[in-house]
């Protein structure tokens, strides 16, 4: 390619974000140098200052400007339910649909053997130190429909079984506004065993 060295390391850098490929990156690092006025000086601000003051919060694990974050110090949030998440963005995901009134727990991961990931590589005994909390009522386990989401949800349920807190799970199965014809059979089988009255 007949460019310097500078523009390669910025597509290849953009490159590893997720969604972006080698082509998407050359796309997306020509649009920012074009309009370097507008895009690429403002994104390399945003993005120093974000690396300046962005922390995890030291309580749930979401990310903030602040420790503890805007959720946990927030007096309006339901302190007795604690919502358990894989990774940030599915807090985020949580948080955009405005129907999560509690706490979350950011694991950081799953349980994955082939990836060589066990317990003491998420942060299980901090929800389990959470739990333990005398007004944490509820644990919701919003683990990600998969083999090492549900191995994950199933440890932590044995974890937190002597804390006297009700474990629940998000239900699985058919999307509002789905085709069961467009469905895979693992959702249709999970639709199926949890149907309940009409």
């Amino acid at each position: 390619m007949a460019s310097g060295t500078e523009i390669e390391q910025l597509i290849n850098l953009l490159a590893k974000l997720p969604g972006l490929g080698p082509r998407s990156a050359r796309r997306a690092a020509l649009q920012l140098i074009k309009k370097k006025e507008a895009l690429l000086l403002p994104l390399a601000d945003a993005m120093a200052e974000a690396a300046e003051k962005v922390i995890s919060c030291s309580i749930c694990g979401n990310v903030d400007t602040v420790d503890p974050c805007a959720i946990c110090a927030s007096p309006r949030r339901d302190k007795s339910i604690i919502c358990v998440v894989e990774e940030v963005g599915d807090l985020w995901a949580l948080e955009r649909s405005g129907v999560m009134g509690g706490l979350y727990h950011v694991l950081g991961g799953t349980l994955s053997a082939l990836d060589g990931i066990g317990p003491d590589d998420l942060n299980v005994a901090g929800l389990v130190l959470r739990s333990e909390a005398r007004q944490v009522k509820e644990v919701i386990l919003a683990m990600n429909a998969t083999v090492d989401g549900q191995t994950t949800a199933h440890y932590i349920t044995d974890r937190v079984e002597h804390a006297e807190v009700k474990v629940t799970r998000l239900a699985h199965g058919v999307p509002v506004g789905g085709e069961l014809d467009y469905l895979d059979d693992g959702t249709l089988a999970a639709a199926l065993k949890a149907r309940r009255e009409f």
